[in-house]
């Protein structure tokens, strides 16, 4: 009787443990999957297609950046241009650490991506950056973000 109870205690447990983790991962949760860099969130949105342009210069500092209370860290740099100096927001860390192209402060760069104003500053969420003969595509021409791609629908 002692082992029946156990046994069946034992199974409501995993099978506790088993579907709370589906609820918490699961899909209907908006961008949670991706650190909230994912496209259901207000970050993704301040993207907008009609605002994409070209830039090129020098990196000065790359660090992380947490745009908005609950997502995880990401990366950004400063890029200095002929005409000023802006923050380009690349991505969340976990991608561009696992990435073959990799950006270094005095690096020349050319970034296509979409201005926005970020803490009241201006900014450039990247779409693409070209290093040299290398190119890091970070999202298309929708602002779609390419860590994303395989939930795409």
């Amino acid at each position: 009787m002692k082992r029946t109870i156990g046994a069946v205690s034992m199974m409501v447990a995993l099978v506790t443990l088993f579907f709370s983790t589906v609820l918490y991962a699961g899909p209907w949760m908006g961008c949670r999957g991706s650190g909230g860099w994912g496209m259901g969130g207000a970050y993704a949105r301040l993207y907008d297609p009609k605002t994409v342009q070209t830039i090129s210069g020098e990196i000065t500092s790359l660090e992380q950046i947490t745009p908005y209370k609950g997502m995880s860290y990401g990366v950004h740099m400063l890029v200095k241009t002929d005409k000023e100096t802006i923050s380009i927001h690349l991505g969340p860390a976990w991608y561009l650490d696992n990435q073959d192209v990799k950006l270094e402060p005095k690096d020349k760069v050319t970034i296509t991506g979409s201005r926005i104003v970020f803490d009241g500053k201006p900014a450039l969420i990247a779409a693409e950056i070209k290093k040299g003969s290398d190119v890091l595509k970070l999202r298309d021409e929708n602002g779609f973000p390419v860590w994303s791609g395989w939930r795409r629908r």
